[in-house]
């Protein structure tokens, strides 16, 4: 099929606008802001109405069982591999065929994504940087992304941590919404992720005062954060 034939088909299947959008992202301008959360490893968190899952063990990732991701993260088996070399600490959650259907990853300390935004993430002595946390969507809803957190928090509670570090797309709301969940504070900064016609890439940080989370907390939290303040 012909560039202009796929043109054609996106355009029909998701609309001119959206394929519009899709384009300029790619290849002109996008702006990502990665709002930065953090906890301690100790405060408990809310009960939940999550659904519980059955068939699943955790692994810690190594080089040599990256493989594990080939069936649902095939394009990614090679960077998990370079991770775990790194010495990071990546947990992933195998099912009864073998295959690793989620994973999650803690930094040593400072952590270089060169995988995906390309950027230094850097963290204070005492806490490190949790990323790459994601499941496939049969588990969405369902209480592994708990159970995930509390593994590796008491992972790297071992390592000698006290705290938890990390960045949120502001667009991804259901991972904003689990960060509320998770009872994550809001650290004040946002890293603005700039990429330029498909080739440059540029950072910056920023400041902020208040809340970035409010309109996304549910009534109930809302009033019971009113009534501690």
């Amino acid at each position: 099929m012909s560039a202009i034939a796929k043109l054609r088909e996106r355009i029909k299947q998701k609309g001119l606008l959206h394929t519009l959008q899709t384009l300029w992202k790619r290849y002109v301008y996008f702006h990502r802001e990665l709002l930065w959360l953090g906890r301690d490893l100790v405060t408990p968190v809310a009960p939940h109405n999550l659904r519980p899952y059955t068939g699943l063990h955790l692994e810690t990732i190594t080089p040599e069982n990256a493989k594990a991701f080939t069936k649902y993260y095939g394009n990614r088996v090679k960077a998990m591999a370079e991770i775990a070399a790194e010495g990071h600490t990546g947990h992933m959650y195998v099912d009864e065929q073998g295959d690793a259907i989620g994973f999650i990853w803690g930094s040593k300390g400072d952590y270089f994504d060169r995988h995906y935004y390309g950027c230094w993430f850097r963290v204070n002595p005492g806490e490190f940087f949790e990323f790459g946390g994601e499941m496939i969507p049969q588990y969405f809803g369902s209480n592994l992304s708990v159970d995930a957190q509390f593994n590796l928090w008491n992972a790297m509670r071992a390592k000698g941590y006290n705290k938890i570090v990390d960045v949120c797309d502001t667009r991804n709301i259901q991972a904003m919404k689990m960060h509320i969940r998770m009872d994550y504070q809001e650290q004040g900064r946002i890293t603005h992720v700039y990429d330029l016609f498909g080739r440059w890439r540029f950072f910056r940080e920023t400041y902020y005062n208040g809340s970035r989370l409010t309109a996304l907390r549910k009534p109930a939290q809302s009033a019971v954060t009113a009534a501690q303040a």
